[in-house]
C-alpha cells in the first residue's frame, strides 16, 4: 500500500479536479461556556478534536495567533460592567500559558474582544476608567450620569515584551473626538449634524447606570487599508478608525493616510447618532462582531456582522418561538477613487442604504446578546448564535449545511471562528551544530480517521507542487521531500507515515542530529506539512505549512 501511494505522489504530472465541498473544510475555534478544557476545536463531524487545558476556564474572546497559539480575553474578577475581562492570555498548542498580561487598573479596563495582528501585536478593546467630572466637563448632561464612573472607549495596540508584560505602541481614545450641543461654554460645542466624524457625548440620551457610554463589543482590522472597525452597541452602529496615524495624530483631527487623524472615517447603522436621522432610520440593534471579509473570499472588502435584535418580543410566539429574531448582514463599504469612505450625497448619511446580503429565520434564529458571523472561503457563512450555544454554517442561499450545539446547560458562546490551520509544531528554529527534534501535530478532521498520511518537508519554500487530487503542496518538493516519501518511519523521520487516529490526528517528529546539516543551510527555512491520501493515492487534504528556521 505504501509503495502505491509513494508512486502516485511522486508522479505529479497530471492534476485531477476536485469538487468544492458544501461544508467549508477546517476546524471551528470557540470558548465553551463551561468545562475544564474550555478552549476547543470542533471539526466538520461535530467532534471536539482538541482542547487547551491548564486553567483556561474563565475566558470570553478567543483568537488564533499567526504562530498557532491561542490568545484569549480572561476574566479578572472585575465586573464593573458586563464584558469587562482584564487579562490578555496566550497558550501554546499543549495548553501552556506563555503570556499573562494584566489590563485592569485604575486607569484602564480591558473588555470584550481583541484582534491579533500578523506581527503578533494585539489590538485590545479597553475603556478609560474616569470619573463623571471628566464627562460633565466635556459637555455631558449631568442628568444623564448618575453613576460615579465614566468609561469612554479606547483601543490600544500592545506589543509583547515578556511573559507578563507588554508595551502600548499605539492608542486611540473616543474621548478625543467628542461633539456636544448641550453647553456652549464647554469644550467640544457644535452642531452635532455638522460633525458626523465626531461622537455625540450625549447620545443616546439615556441615564447611564455605570457610565458605560458606548459598550463596544467587537473589533476587527484590515491590514491592507490599515484601519480598524469597532462595534459601538449603545450607539447601534459601528465605527471605522484610521490605524495609520501616530498616537498623537489619533488624538487629533488631521494626519494618517486619510488625513483625518483619529476622527471616524465612516460609521453605519444609526444616522440618529450623528444628528442626521430618526429612530425610523436605524438599521442596527445591539449588534456584535463586525468582520472584514478577507481578500480571495466572496465579498472581499465587505463587512459582516451579527444584528442581534431585529425583532424583539417579551414572550415567545408562534411566529418567533425564541422570543425574537436576529439577522446576519453583509455591508459593502462605500469608498471613493482614493479608497476613502464617503457620505452619500443624496441621503446625506453614511451609506449604503441596505445590506448586499442578509440571513434571518424567525423560527430558529435569535440571540439578544453576544454572537457573531464570519464569511468563509467557499462563500458560506459561519454563525454563532451565542445565547443558545449554537454554531452553524449556511450557504449564500441560507441553507444550513453544518451545525453544532454545545451541550452545556447554561452560559453562552461569545463567538466562534473557522481557522485555516491543522498543523502545529513545537519549535520555530533548530540548531545545525547542536541538532534537535522538530515535533509536529496535525489535527485535521475525524471524517478522515484511518486514512493514510505523510508528513513532508522542503528546504525550497518558494512555489508550490501539484499532487494528484487537484491540490498542491505549499512548497517546492526537493530532495528532502523525496527522502521523506521514500524512507518514512526511520530514525530521522519518526512516525512520518501512518494512519490518522479517531480524531483525525497524527504526531510526527523530524530528528536533526548535531552537524548533520551542511553549513550553507544556516539561515534557511524548512517548511513542513501533512498530506492525507486515500486508497487510490489521491490527496484528499493538505495542511497549512509550518516553518522552522535553521540556526548556526
Amino acid at each position: 500500500m505504501k509503495s502505491t501511494i509513494l508512486a502516485t505522489l511522486l508522479a505529479t504530472g497530471s492534476v485531477l479536479a476536485q469538487a468544492t465541498p458544501a461544508i467549508q473544510q477546517g476546524l471551528r475555534l470557540f470558548s465553551a461556556p463551561t468545562g475544564t478544557d474550555q478552549l476547543r476545536l470542533v471539526d466538520t463531524q461535530g467532534q471536539i478534536v482538541h482542547s487547551w487545558p491548564n486553567g483556561a476556564t474563565n475566558t470570553q474572546g478567543i483568537h488564533l495567533a499567526p504562530d498557532g497559539s491561542v490568545v484569549v480575553s480572561a476574566f479578572d474578577n472585575n465586573n464593573v460592567f458586563p464584558g469587562v475581562t482584564g487579562r490578555l492570555q496566550q497558550y501554546d498548542f499543549d495548553g501552556n500559558m506563555t503570556w499573562d498580561l494584566l489590563i485592569n487598573s485604575a486607569q484602564r479596563l480591558m473588555h470584550h474582544d481583541f484582534f491579533v495582528m500578523e506581527n503578533g501585536n494585539v489590538l485590545v478593546m479597553t475603556v478609560d476608567n474616569l470619573q463623571t467630572i471628566h464627562a460633565t466637563s466635556q459637555g455631558r448632561d449631568p442628568a444623564l450620569l448618575p453613576a460615579p464612573n465614566w468609561f469612554p472607549e479606547t483601543i490600544i495596540e500592545v506589543q509583547r515584551t515578556g511573559p507578563t508584560s507588554g508595551q502600548i505602541v499605539w492608542e486611540w481614545h473616543s474621548a478625543d473626538h467628542w461633539v456636544q450641543d448641550f453647553d456652549p461654554a464647554l469644550p467640544n460645542y457644535g452642531i452635532v449634524s455638522d460633525h458626523p466624524e465626531l461622537i455625540d457625548i450625549n447620545y443616546p440620551e439615556t441615564s447611564l447606570i455605570v457610565g458605560d457610554v458606548h459598550h463596544c463589543n467587537g473589533i476587527d482590522y484590515d491590514a491592507e487599508n490599515d484601519w480598524i472597525i469597532i462595534s459601538a452597541r449603545s450607539q447601534n452602529e459601528f465605527w471605522l478608525v484610521d490605524h495609520s496615524t501616530t498616537t498623537a495624530e489619533a488624538a487629533g483631527h488631521t494626519g494618517g493616510n486619510r488625513g483625518r487623524g483619529g476622527d471616524l472615517l465612516w460609521r453605519w447603522g444609526n444616522p440618529e447618532a450623528y444628528g442626521r436621522g430618526t429612530p425610523a432610520d436605524r438599521k442596527l440593534f445591539g449588534q456584535h462582531d463586525p468582520r472584514f471579509i478577507p481578500d480571495g473570499f466572496p465579498g472581499a472588502g465587505n463587512i459582516t456582522l451579527f444584528n442581534n435584535m431585529v425583532q424583539v418580543f417579551q414572550a415567545p410566539t408562534a411566529t418567533h418561538p425564541l422570543g425574537g429574531e436576529s439577522a446576519v448582514i453583509e455591508i459593502e463599504l462605500p469608498v471613493d477613487n482614493t479608497g476613502t469612505p464617503f457620505i452619500d450625497p443624496v441621503s446625506n448619511t453614511y451609506g449604503p442604504d441596505a445590506p448586499v446580503w442578509s440571513y434571518s429565520d424567525p423560527l430558529t434564529f435569535y440571540s439578544p446578546f453576544v454572537s457573531g458571523a464570519q464569511r468563509l472561503r467557499n462563500g458560506n457563512t459561519l454563525i454563532t448564535q451565542g445565547m443558545f450555544r449554537r454554531i452553524f454554517e449556511i450557504t449564500p442561499a441560507g441553507n444550513v449545511v453544518w451545525e453544532y450545539t454545545d451541550p452545556s446547560e447554561a452560559g453562552f458562546i461569545f463567538q466562534a471562528s473557522l481557522i485555516e490551520r491543522s498543523n502545529w509544531n513545537r519549535v520555530e528554529e533548530v540548531s545545525r551544530t547542536a541538532g534537535g527534534t522538530i515535533e509536529c501535530t496535525a489535527v485535521i478532521d475525524s471524517s478522515l480517521a484511518g486514512q493514510n498520511y505523510f508528513m513532508l518537508a522542503s528546504l525550497v519554500t518558494e512555489g508550490t507542487t501539484p499532487v494528484p487530487g487537484g491540490v498542491v503542496l505549499p512548497f517546492t518538493a526537493d530532495i528532502l521531500t523525496s527522502g521523506m516519501l521514500q524512507f518514512p518511519n526511520t530514525a530521522l523521520f519518526i512516525n512520518t507515515f501512518g494512519q490518522l487516529d479517531a480524531s483525525g490526528r497524527a504526531d510526527s517528529d523530524i530528528l536533526i542530529p548535531p552537524n548533520l546539516l551542511v553549513p550553507n543551510l544556516v539561515g534557511r527555512e524548512m517548511e513542513i506539512c501533512y498530506v492525507v491520501v486515500d486508497s487510490t493515492g489521491l490527496v484528499v487534504n493538505v495542511t497549512n505549512p509550518t516553518v522552522v528556521e535553521i540556526k548556526s
